[in-house]
Parts: structure tokens; C-alpha cells; sequence
């Protein structure tokens, strides 16, 4: 009777996996899909990150299994029908509601089911066209002694026939400080090789830094993800947590969120925040009035500055002189000292960009009207002359260009008009900020920026792609200040968010990442203890490869552990300091087994 529920076992397991991996031909299945009411299983492969990167190197789809979330949440609820699952998004790991693991018992028998399944010789079970089927992972809660986190089994074959299994055991232990628990590199590549019956291995080396991480100011954490790390690959380790050698490869990973206070722009990130809350009171025509940037209230701004243009006019007669424009420096625009070498205020700004600097402490839609009352009636009155840049489309620039011949067009204050006439300015103050920038450090070309600064797309896309320009240009900042990069590292990280921003929304939480010299950030990390330390051990080739990791790390290998279920040492914090870096400890082994 046992065999026969084993082998209906395997069958059913095999149907189920087989069903989702065709669906997953044409695109990853939405829901996960339930096997004996207490597992899941959901197919990850595409744009889904694997959460067993780290020990297994595959690229292709694989199943992940876990515990059946109704289990823990009502042990009452009736067997989940296909339309009651839950997304496949959430078997991913995420802080709210992580992955919930299996026992390490019940993780064995459905590894032994899966084997079942791709082993050509199980005749019984009546399989016709056996299907090589994607790798298979299952999370475990480290129930027993080694503290096992993740058991695999990947089908070996040739051609399109199955020829063995290799099986993989992930453990993890700590977090622990005491480094007499640490494995010592020699007994590691002895092990290997005693396991695998190899007498040649290979060692190759992995590190990761951070070198940026949001900090504390004045006490006060800041909430960001904000943070710039390298990953350091390297052949031929020779000791556990060497520094990686200079001829190592690197990567620069940036994750950076625009409005840090202590950014050298975060006066133009407070100006994009302005631009952002005039776009949507157009959309919603509610306007949502940020602190203004200034003390004096936006009218007497404006007012201060006609006066200044009337004076000005009176002056000078002759019209067209270059004196009328001259280069008038925005005088709330004012930069940090340490960046103005690479990101200075322009000195070319017109009469409508001027006045954006100064309406930028609008902090009402009365207000606002008030301010274009006085412009308009100042250009109606001959009273000014101003100076504009050729290519606006903005109605301000329009009446402008009206006055010069004595008319200009009755505009009604009212309704969205006086916010849509502020937006344009600022849309097109900004963009030429931006292009200042990045031309200015020769890091792109106006061709290339077309994208970035066109108004064939309505007001809104505008604002969006103006988003991008800003959180690009924080990048690059940061990694100008913080990181000292010079053009030849500024360059082709430019090439590489502009790329990503052209097809793709704003997003601050992406990685771009810069292949680096080691060399470059070194000054930053090699005084330091790496947030991940990694070796991998292997021998053989092709699919006879094996492979034993060992692996230390500041933070939980895997999101279905906590440090309450892992094996937790005592003495974590040993002679009584508790400065001393905790790190996990985490051991990926595998094993071959052939059919015969």
C-alpha cells in the first residue's frame, strides 16, 4: 500500500510540475499551483531574480516549493482551487509577508518524488515521452541538525535523455562573530576532494562592499535604500576572507533615491518637487502647495524684479543691447561650494526663467494669479523688454514675443491656465539645467538627450522624463563627491542609465551597475569587512562539474530564516565585544547520482 500511494505520489507530482512548466513556454503562470494541500509550487525564471543565485549558477527556469500559506493562516480553509491562489509574485521573498518553509523531512520525500519522476528507468509509474523538467528547489526551516535552508535537485542529460541527478544541500548557521567557527580553506578543498574523488580543484573568489549607505544625520536615521556596493569576482583564493587581488573583476552597483538633504542638489530636487506638484494639480486640479523656497512671499519677488527691468529699460535706450542680456545669475539657485565645479548655476537665464525662480515660493493659487497679473500688465504697458531663449512653446514665451510688436492676446487668469503657464516655465528651465549638465561635462549629446527634453509628448511625459534627467544627474553627483569618479568612469555609466531611462519609467530602486577596476574604489572597502564573502570549490567539467560553497554574510542568506530558526551560537559575541562584524554562515554542497 505504501508503494502504491508513493507512486500515485509521484505521478501526481509530475503532472503538476509538467502542467505549469508548458505554461511557463508562454509566459510565467500568475498562480502558484497546489500539490497535496500543503505545498506550493511556482515556476520562476524571466525577470523574476532567483532566491538561490548565490549557490547555483543555473539561468534557466526552476521550481521553487514552499509551505502552502493557507496552512499557517486557517488550518480550517477548504483545498485552494486554481483561481483562489495566490500570485506568483508573492512566493517571491518580500519583508510584509515572507516565504514560509517546509519541514527538512517533508522537503526530503518530494525530492525523492521528483528523482522518481526523471529516473527513465521507473517504468511503473507509466510516463510516456518522459519530459526533462526545469531544476527544483524547496525552502526548508532547518529543523534538522545541519540547519538545512534549501534542497535541489537539477536532472542531468544528454541530448534530450536523462542520465542522473545532481543534488544539491544548502545549510546556514550564526549570525556568529566568533571566527573559530569559520572553516579553514585547506580543509574545505580536502573535504571536496575526498567527496568527489577529484585530485584537481578549483577555487574561485567572491566579495562584496558597500561603499555608500545612507547614514545617520543629527540622530535621525534616513529613510532610503539608497546605496552604492561593488562586487569583486577573482580566481585562485588562498585564504578564508582574503582582500581581493587588484587583477580582480569589479562591478559598481548604484541604487540611489533622489532628496537626500545632504545631496550638493537637493535645492534643484526641492525645485523638481515644486515642477512635479504643479503637474498633478493639472491632472487632478488640486494643487497641493509645497513650503515655499523662499522667505519673501512670490509677489513681492515678482514685483522686486519688474522694477529691476523697468529700471533697467529706462536706462538703457538702445534696444537689442547686449547689456539687456546680460548674464543674470538666478539668485535663489544657489549650489553647494564642493560641486559647483561640476554642476554650476547657469548664467544664461531668460526673463521666463528668471521668473521661475522667483514664483517658485508661489504658495497659493490666489498668489499665483497675482503674479501673472503683474507680468501681463507689465507686457501690456510696454513697461519691460524682456529677453527670452528661441525654441519655447510656453504661452508666457508667446506673449512675450507678442509684446515685442505692441499686442498681446487677452489670457484668462483662471481655471488651470496660471498653473500650466508655471509648469511650462519650469519644464523649461529645467530641462535647461539639465542639458547644461550633462553637455557641459561632455557626458551626452543634445542628440542624445532628445528623448529626455522633446515636447512632442503631452505635458505630463514631460515631467516624467524630466524625473529621469534628475535622478541621472544625482548619480552622477553622488558618484562625483562620494566616489570621486572622473569623466572616463562618468561617461559610460551615463551611456548605461540613459539606455535604461529610454526604456523604461523612473524607477530609483534599480541597480545600474558599471563594470569597474578594483583599483578604482579600493581606498573605500580595503580597510573594511565585506558584506559578503564567498569561495566556491570545484572540480570536474560540464555537467560532471561539482561544486562545494562557503559562505559568510552580514545578513540572512535567505528570506525564509531568521535568526530565530537558524543555529544560532551562544557565544555570538565573543570577548565581550559586541563591535565585532556577526555574520551567517552558509555551506552549499552537491552530489551526483547516475542511472544506470
Amino acid at each position: 500500500m505504501a508503494a502504491e500511494r508513493r507512486r500515485r505520489a509521484a505521478a501526481e507530482l509530475y503532472g503538476r510540475l509538467l502542467r505549469i512548466y508548458e505554461e511557463g513556454r508562454e509566459s510565467t503562470p500568475e498562480h502558484p499551483c497546489l500539490f497535496e494541500t500543503d505545498v506550493e509550487i511556482c515556476l520562476i525564471g524571466g525577470s523574476h531574480k532567483s532566491p538561490i543565485e548565490r549557490f547555483w549558477n543555473g539561468n534557466n527556469m526552476i521550481y521553487i516549493l514552499q509551505k502552502a500559506r493557507h496552512n499557517e493562516e486557517s488550518d480550517a480553509m477548504e483545498e485552494s482551487k486554481p483561481d483562489d491562489a495566490i500570485y506568483a509574485s508573492e512566493l517571491l521573498p518580500k519583508e510584509s509577508s515572507g516565504p514560509v518553509a517546509l519541514s527538512v523531512r517533508r522537503a526530503k520525500q518530494l525530492i525523492s518524488l521528483y528523482t522518481m519522476v526523471q529516473n527513465p528507468n521507473m517504468t511503473h509509474l507509466n510516463i510516456s515521452d518522459l519530459v526533462v523538467l526545469p531544476p527544483l528547489w524547496i525552502r526548508c526551516d532547518g529543523s534538522d541538525p545541519e540547519h538545512t535552508c534549501w534542497l535541489g535537485a537539477e536532472p542531468l542529460k544528454a541530448g534530450n535523455k536523462i542520465t542522473g541527478i545532481n543534488f544539491y544541500m544548502v545549510t546556514c548557521d550564526g549570525p556568529t562573530a566568533d571566527k573559530t567557527y569559520f572553516a579553514n580553506l585547506e580543509e574545505l578543498k580536502m573535504a571536496h576532494k575526498m567527496k568527489h574523488h577529484s585530485s584537481i580543484v578549483v577555487t574561485k573568489g567572491f566579495a562584496q562592499y558597500e561603499l555608500i549607505r545612507a547614514a545617520v544625520i543629527e540622530d535621525t536615521i534616513v529613510e532610503s535604500e539608497s546605496n552604492i556596493y561593488v562586487d569583486i569576482t577573482w580566481n585562485t583564493v588562498n585564504k578564508i576572507l582574503e582582500t581581493p587581488p587588484l587583477v580582480s573583476a569589479a562591478t559598481l552597483n548604484i541604487i540611489l533615491e533622489s532628496g537626500d538633504p545632504r545631496s550638493p542638489v537637493y535645492q534643484l530636487y526641492r525645485e523638481l518637487q515644486f515642477l512635479l506638484a504643479l503637474a498633478e494639480g493639472l491632472k487632478t486640479s488640486v494643487t497641493e502647495w509645497p513650503e515655499p523656497l523662499e522667505s519673501e512671499s512670490a509677489v513681492e519677488l515678482v514685483q522686486e524684479f519688474l522694477t529691476d527691468l523697468k529700471k533697467k529699460l529706462d536706462g538703457y535706450c538702445i534696444s537689442g543691447s547686449k547689456n539687456e542680456t546680460e548674464k543674470i545669475k538666478c539668485d535663489t539657485a544657489a549650489v553647494d561650494s564642493s560641486i559647483k565645479s561640476i554642476f554650476s548655476e547657469r548664467g544664461d537665464l531668460d526673463f521666463a526663467e528668471q521668473l521661475w525662480c522667483k514664483m517658485r515660493s508661489v504658495s497659493s493659487y490666489q498668489e499665483l494669479i497675482e503674479c501673472f497679473t503683474l507680468i501681463i500688465k507689465s507686457l501690456e504697458h510696454g513697461e519691460i523688454q524682456p529677453w527670452i531663449h528661441q525654441g519655447s512653446s510656453s504661452l508666457l514665451s508667446k506673449l512675450i514675443q507678442q509684446s515685442y510688436h505692441g499686442k498681446i492676446e487677452v489670457v484668462s487668469l483662471s481655471g488651470i491656465t496660471p498653473i500650466q503657464m508655471l509648469l511650462e516655465i519650469g519644464l523649461d528651465k529645467m530641462k535647461k539645467d539639465y542639458i547644461s549638465f550633462f553637455i557641459g561635462q561632455e557626458l551626452a549629446t543634445l542628440t542624445y538627450l532628445d528623448y529626455f527634453i522633446s515636447t512632442s509628448v503631452d505635458l505630463q511625459e514631460q515631467v516624467h522624463r524630466v524625473q529621469k534627467l534628475h535622478h541621472m544627474l544625482e548619480i552622477m553627483v553622488s558618484c562625483t563627491v562620494l566616489l570621486q569618479f572622473k569623466h572616463e568612469n562618468l561617461f559610460p555609466l551615463t551611456q548605461i542609465c540613459m539606455k535604461y531611462y529610454k526604456e523604461n519609467p523612473l524607477n530609483e530602486k534599480h541597480v545600474f551597475q558599471l563594470p569597474i577596476r578594483p583599483a578604482l574604489v579600493k581606498k573605500f572597502y580595503q580597510n573594511d569587512d565585506p558584506e559578503i564573502w564567498k569561495v566556491d570549490i570545484s572540480s570536474g567539467h560540464g555537467q560532471k562539474e561539482v561544486k562545494t560553497t562557503w559562505q559568510v554574510s552580514t545578513n540572512p542568506p535567505v528570506k525564509h530564516m531568521t535568526s530565530n530558526n537558524t543555529g544560532l551560537f551562544s557565544d555570538s559575541t565573543v570577548n565581550g565585544s559586541s563591535e565585532e562584524r556577526m555574520y551567517f554562515i552558509t555551506m552549499a554542497k552537491c552530489s551526483q547520482v547516475h542511472f544506470t
